[in-house]
């Protein structure tokens, strides 16, 4: 029997810093669930949000960590690329992910919002052949309560997409693998 230990099962800390909340999932999340992970990748361009990519059972993951802003309800996070020395652009549905996973935290709540691709295309957050798409978004996590209806309105097809990580509590790893499916993809 090889006593070497699997690349996907391998401790993360052992690399280069990487985002608290990205080894926080793989601990809670990824682990248990025993899904094959591949090293984090470190996005330069957006590594304000940790931005990481990876792959997970075979999938192509772009990770991110939203931000409490001052004055707003919910978290922003960027979704945008450099191609070359252009301008910045949203991720088209051309692009390689197949989820845009967004860390949410704020105190002792914690989650993901675990976005496939071609959702993130029917909300016009991510282009077609370079038409629509965002370069930013607003997440709002249940914990959040936004009172404008637009608000509610993007937090009630949001939630459809968000796996709760309790600290103290069993984590749905049902929910997370039905998420993490590529079923969920279509």
């Amino acid at each position: 029997m090889d006593d070497q230990i699997s690349p996907s099962h391998q401790d993360w800390r052992s690399y280069d810093p990487i985002h608290s909340d990205l080894i926080a999932a793989k601990d809670l999340v990824y682990n248990p669930c025993r899904f094959d992970c591949s090293r984090p990748l470190p996005e330069a361009q957006n590594a304000e949000y940790g931005a990481y990519v990876f792959n997970l059972n075979a999938l192509a993951i772009r990770f991110r960590v939203a931000k409490i802003t001052p004055t707003k309800i919910g978290q922003f996070v960027t979704l945008w690329e450099r191609v070359g020395d252009g301008p910045i652009q949203p991720y088209d549905v051309s692009d390689p992910a197949d989820f845009f996973v967004i860390s949410t935290r704020n105190g002792s709540d914690f989650g993901q919002f675990i976005f496939p691709k071609a959702v993130l295309c029917e909300q016009d957050i991510v282009s077609s052949k370079g038409k629509g798409g965002k370069r930013a978004i607003r997440v709002y996590p249940p914990w959040d309560k936004p009172a404008s209806r637009q608000a509610q309105k993007t937090q009630s097809w949001q939630l459809e997409y968000f796996l709760d990580i309790p600290v103290n509590v069993p984590i749905d790893y049902v929910r997370a693998q039905r998420l993490y499916s590529p079923k969920s993809l279509v």
